[in-house]
């Protein structure tokens, strides 16, 4: 039964027959689905539900559908300028097809979770020709995945993984055509992991021989890296040649001086702890921010723990990880003998990303945020290496349990491979989070159907203005434009976006709550408002404090305090009022624009 069980989960590819090879995948893409189902289950539940970081990057495709809509819209126009080629024409072609956006946003993250299933798979067996170390490497892969939001978004945040995962396939096997491919595809969705691509051809020219560093001897190297390199460069001049209708990207002095940027602020950035800056930000550090904190979606606001990189180590893949390094070197563990030179690559692929980390910081902004450069790559190389190394250990151990001249130790063995099965799918169920339950799925459900409703019956043309945070969902829900939009809208990396949504958040703070009808009026002319939507309470001065934009303005904040019971727009409410629940007013803006 040893001797079976051992053949089963320990013979390499080339000597086993391919039904075990299908067995094994089969089930890493089994496994890879069932967080996939469940996020499908919630994305269905409503009719109204929408993944949080596509209602910023997904909304607008509504656009492909029905050109009619968001007219002018400066945030509609906004994120599609900054969306990358691929991701949005990927998008338009579903539409041309008659597949909703946010139809196909709740759809394309289980087929984004198969490719990277499989093309993990492969890569694994490239370094390692076990298909059961396959099958760890994908279950501890997908575990991690789950911790963020990144794939179930369908924003091009989500396409990094099976297209990193389908390069490192095809470099490790040396099929050029398809790595080039794979090259192009990724700087048409995530043009930022094509600088890590680079950088890891450019080691593919350098060899390690008799303890130091040479340049490669083989031709068909520098034919591969070169031509790698030229796709690399064709797909990346058109982001080096394009100029932004919104202006310049910000400079790092402009950026210290920002609220937005700060430790508090919505896109908070700067920080003046430098355990939490260079390594637990979730813009700035360089690790995953979920190995940072328990709580994968942390705001700084609401989270008394703030980030702290030796939480990493709650994490069991990273010990695993961690270890790769001495097993190779330091044992004479069966397995490691059949483990590929081309395992050079995990450690590359961490040189090239640090590097850029750094770059990134010295030209700040200049390559976006510098932790897109770490996060990524660093989840997909401490999942390779723990696959590989919890392959190696458990072959150790098997065959340590069985000594010469005496009977196998079934029952313990069988134990053993249970316990650490059972620990491998349960563990991120049992980690501490703060108010984010495994697996991180962050939909947004709309709670109010007939506010949806009502707005997506007016004119396409309809501006909505509101301070509510609710103000987030009405792109996605009603398909109606906003003047403003909270967290997530309100991106400042080029001013010539930022300064606008900015000023229009200011000067609607100020109207909403000043004692001047002529201000509201003059405010709903100059923005073009059409409707302005209206919480219960926001004539009420505990409003001021539990809703975020307040915060984040705290100048017009304390400015409008002291207006806020003598407010014109909440007399104006009574008698202009076109729709009404329990939460929320509509009133309509050319009413009061034609009140005296």
């Amino acid at each position: 039964m040893h001797h079976s069980l051992h053949q089963f989960l320990f013979i390499p590819a080339e000597k086993t027959d391919r039904s075990r090879l299908w067995f094994w995948l089969l089930l890493s893409l089994a496994i890879a689905s069932i967080c996939p189902v469940i996020a499908m289950q919630k994305a269905f539940s409503s009719e109204f539900v929408v993944q949080d970081d596509a209602r910023q990057h997904v909304f607008w495709m509504s656009r492909f559908a029905d050109p009619g809509l968001f007219p002018g819209d400066l945030i509609a126009d906004y994120f599609q300028s900054v969306a990358p080629w691929g991701y949005s024409t990927l998008y338009r072609a579903f539409a041309w097809l008659g597949i909703a956006p946010l139809l196909l946003h709740k759809c394309l993250p289980i087929v984004l979770y198969w490719i990277t299933t499989v093309y993990a798979f492969g890569a694994t067996l490239q370094l390692l020709p076990i298909p059961f170390a396959g099958f760890l490497t994908t279950l501890l892969l997908n575990q991690s995945l789950w911790m963020r939001d990144d794939i179930i978004s369908a924003t091009p945040v989500a396409f990094v993984y099976p297209l990193f995962f389908a390069f490192l396939y095809y470099l490790l096997k040396r099929s050029l055509w398809p790595c080039l491919g794979t090259i192009a595809l990724q700087g048409l969705f995530y043009p930022q992991c094509v600088f890590i691509y680079s950088g890891v051809l450019l080691l593919q020219l350098l060899k390690w021989q008799s303890g130091n560093l040479r340049l490669s001897d083989n031709r068909r190297d520098y034919w591969f890296s070169g031509l790698g390199l030229a796709v690399a460069f064709l797909v990346m001049l058109p982001y080096a040649l394009k100029s932004s209708a919104f202006g310049p990207v910000l400079s790092g002095a402009e950026a210290r001086s920002m609220f937005t940027l700060s430790e508090m602020g919505w896109s908070a950035f700067f920080s003046d702890r430098p355990l939490e800056f260079w390594f637990c930000g979730k813009r700035s550090g360089m690790l995953p921010f979920e190995w940072c904190t328990a709580n994968s979606v942390f705001t700084p606001e609401v989270d008394n723990l703030p980030p702290n990189p030796l939480r990493m180590f709650l994490l069991p893949h990273l010990w695993l990880a961690l270890s790769l390094p001495f097993l190779l070197k330091f044992t004479r563990l069966p397995l490691v003998a059949l483990v590929s030179r081309k395992v050079r690559v995990l450690p590359q692929m961490i040189l090239v990303s640090v590097s850029l980390f750094f770059l990134a910081h010295a030209l700040i902004f200049k390559l976006h945020l510098p932790n897109r450069y770490t996060e990524h790559s660093f989840r997909i190389v401490a999942a390779l290496a723990a696959g590989l190394a919890l392959t190696i250990l458990l072959q150790g151990l098997f065959n340590s349990m069985t000594q010469r001249n005496e009977q196998p130790k079934n029952p313990v063995m069988l134990a053993i491979t249970g316990i650490v099965a059972i620990g491998l799918l349960l563990y991120p169920v049992l980690l501490r989070f703060e108010d984010v339950s495994f697996p991180v799925i962050q939909y947004s459900t709309g709670r109010h159907p007939d506010l949806y409703a009502f707005l997506y019956q007016q004119p396409k043309d309809s501006v909505i203005a509101s301070i509510d945070r609710e103000i987030n969902n009405l792109p996605s829900f009603a398909q109606r434009s906003i003047l403003v939009g909270g967290r997530g809208f309100v991106l400042p990396y080029h001013l010539g976006y930022y300064q606008q949504i900015s000023q229009r958040t200011i000067d609607l703070m100020r109207a909403q709550y000043s004692p001047k009808l002529t201000e509201v009026q003059q405010f709903i002319q100059t923005y073009g408002v059409d409707l302005w939507l209206l919480e219960a309470r926001s004539f009420r001065l505990n409003y001021l404090e539990t809703n975020p934009v307040f915060r984040e303005f705290a100048d017009t904040t304390a400015e409008i305090r002291p207006r806020v019971r003598r407010a014109a727009l909440e007399r104006m409410a009574e008698s202009c009022t076109v729709f009404q629940n329990e939460t929320f007013t509509v009133v309509d803006a050319v009413c009061v624009l034609g009140a005296e």
